[in-house]
């Protein structure tokens, strides 16, 4: 077959797959929003599907973890520019929510590594146990004993972390090591990177200083809670190692939370008093400082 026939072919195919695809309701649903010629779409039918296939993998998505497009949290979608169609990458719900969440996330890491005695507030009376215990720890903490640290819980915004983060950087400017980590994103980064998993547990089991931040926000898994959690609490009691934790939860709710409402009581329980073992309990209620 010449040239000729075999470019007439493919003309006669893709007319065929155009026609074909231009029938679907979908199609003609995104087309109209588009407003661009009939030989732009047929330029770019091809593209167009994929659109409408991606689209709809998203009706179902559980989130990231689940998402089956090609570029995770993500649909290449067309955009009318001048009159040509150009394909761009939207980020979904979930896309949305983790980008939010590492932008906040950078600007609280920021805050906290910046973060000294100095510059507590000291006028809400309801902060002077806490501060009164760190001044305390500061003067009083010996990395060759077995240190307690604090199980503290409160209200929403109170200043939980920001006060202990001031205490870590004071221990760090005097030679200790430390760790702040919060403990929903713990587990989504490990999950995200099996293969740093050794060497990120191997750091915070070995840390003078681990606060566990917001202990509590998590969505709580056998692997996250027994895997991850009791075996970095096992080692820290095992070795001394002084450790704290935050949460919105006493230590009652936490329990009740970790063991998914009591279909896994002894597991939570195990967890439990591990943290009583490593911590003093106090409760900090204070106003909200992030208004």
């Amino acid at each position: 077959m010449n040239i000729v026939g075999n470019s007439k072919m493919v003309e006669n195919s893709v007319k065929e797959n155009y026609y074909k695809a231009i029938n679907n309701p979908k199609l003609q649903n995104l087309l109209s929003k588009l407003n661009v010629s009939e030989e732009e779409v047929k330029n770019n039918i091809t593209k167009l599907e994929e659109t409408l296939r991606q689209l709809e993998n998203c009706q179902n998505c559980k989130g990231l973890s689940s998402c089956s497009n090609p570029t995770n949290g993500c649909v290449v979608y067309p955009k009318n520019y001048n009159n040509h169609l150009e394909f761009c990458y939207l980020a979904c719900r979930y896309k949305k929510e983790r980008i939010k969440q590492d932008k906040e996330k950078m600007t609280q890491e920021k805050v906290l590594a910046n973060a000294s005695l100095k510059d507590l507030d000291t006028t809400d009376k309801n902060r002077y146990p806490l501060i009164k215990w760190v001044t305390k720890f500061i003067k009083e903490y010996d990395n060759t004993k077995n240190n307690k640290g604090l199980y503290l819980h409160g209200n929403f915004g109170c200043g939980k972390t920001f006060i202990l983060a001031c205490l870590f950087n004071e221990m760090k400017s005097r030679g200790y090591s430390s760790a702040i980590v919060y403990f929903p994103s713990l587990l989504r980064d490990i999950k995200g990177d099996f293969d740093s998993m050794a060497d990120t547990l191997n750091y915070l089991d070995d840390v003078d200083l681990l606060l566990i931040d917001d202990i509590g926000a998590e969505k709580v898994t056998e692997w996250g809670r027994d895997e991850i959690l009791g075996t970095i609490l096992q080692y820290r009691m095992n070795n001394m190692k002084t450790t704290f934790f935050t949460s919105n939860f006493n230590i009652s709710e936490l329990e009740k939370h970790l063991s998914n409402n009591g279909i896994d009581s002894i597991k939570a329980n195990r967890i439990i008093e591990r943290i009583k073992y490593l911590t003093i309990d106090m409760e900090m209620v204070s106003k909200n400082m992030r208004k």
